[in-house]
C-alpha cells in the first residue's frame, strides 16, 4: 500500500496563504495531528518498509513525528519529487487578493504557469514515475510518503488514469491520509482524504 499523508497545519496554512515552495513551520496544532497520523499509522499489523517525506520543512517535520510514534528504526528519506507545486510569484499571497483573472484562468486551464512557478502538467511529469518506481515495494508493505495537496492530487489523478485538470475537482484537507493499493493487477484508490484519526485534536 501506497499512504499518502498531507503535513500537518503550518504556520502559512493557519494564516490562509497559498504556500508552495516557502518553508512554513508546523503550528502546535499541526504537531498534533502529524502525532495523531503517526498513532493510526503504528495501529497497523506491520511496519512500514519505507518512510519518504517532501525536503520542506513541514513535511520533514510530520515524517519525523510520525516517525516517533511508529517505534520503528524507520528514518525518514527526503525525496525531492514529492515536493509541493511550485507557485512562483503567488507564494505566500492569499487566495482572496488575487485577481479574479489570475484565479479563473488557473482554475480552468490546467496548463496555466503561475508567475516563475510550475504547471500542472509538468508537476504531473515529475511524479508519475515515482508513483511508478514505488510500485513493487507498495505491492509487498506499506510505503509512506509525506508531501504536499498537489502532488497526492497527482498521485489520485494518475491511479484513475485522468489528466492534470482533476486537480481542481478535489479538495483534500492539511494531516488527511490517502491510500492507494498495488495488490492487483493494476494500481486502485482505497481512500481519499481520510481526516477521522484527526478528531481528538
Amino acid at each position: 500500500m501506497l499512504i499518502l499523508v498531507r503535513h500537518g497545519q503550518s504556520e502559512a496554512n493557519a494564516a490562509g496563504l497559498l504556500v508552495g515552495r516557502t518553508d512554513s513551520a508546523l503550528t502546535e496544532l499541526g504537531r498534533r495531528q502529524a502525532a495523531a497520523i503517526g498513532e493510526v499509522l503504528a495501529a497497523a499489523p506491520e511496519r512500514p518498509l519505507q518512510l519518504l517525506t517532501s525536503p520542506l520543512v513541514r513535511a520533514r517535520h510530520t515524517a519525523e513525528i510520525i516517525a516517533r510514534r511508529l517505534g520503528s528504526p524507520l528514518t525518514p528519506q527526503v525525496e525531492d519529487r514529492l515536493i509541493e507545486l511550485d507557485y512562483g510569484e503567488l507564494d505566500g499571497q492569499r487566495p482572496a487578493d488575487l485577481s479574479r483573472g489570475v484565479w479563473a484562468g488557473w482554475r480552468s486551464d490546467s496548463s496555466w504557469r503561475p508567475p516563475g512557478g510550475e504547471t500542472l502538467p509538468e508537476l504531473h511529469d515529475r511524479l508519475d514515475p515515482l508513483w511508478a518506481s514505488l510500485a513493487p515495494e507498495a505491492a509487498a508493505g506499506d510505503v509512506i510518503a509525506v508531501t504536499h495537496v498537489s502532488p497526492t492530487k497527482a498521485a489520485v489523478a494518475w491511479v484513475l488514469g485522468a489528466g492534470p485538470e482533476l486537480s481542481w475537482r478535489l479538495s483534500l484537507g492539511v494531516a488527511s491520509i490517502t491510500r492507494i493499493s498495488f495488490s492487483g493487477p493494476s494500481p486502485a484508490l482505497v481512500t481519499f482524504g481520510e481526516t477521522g484519526h484527526l478528531l481528538g485534536c
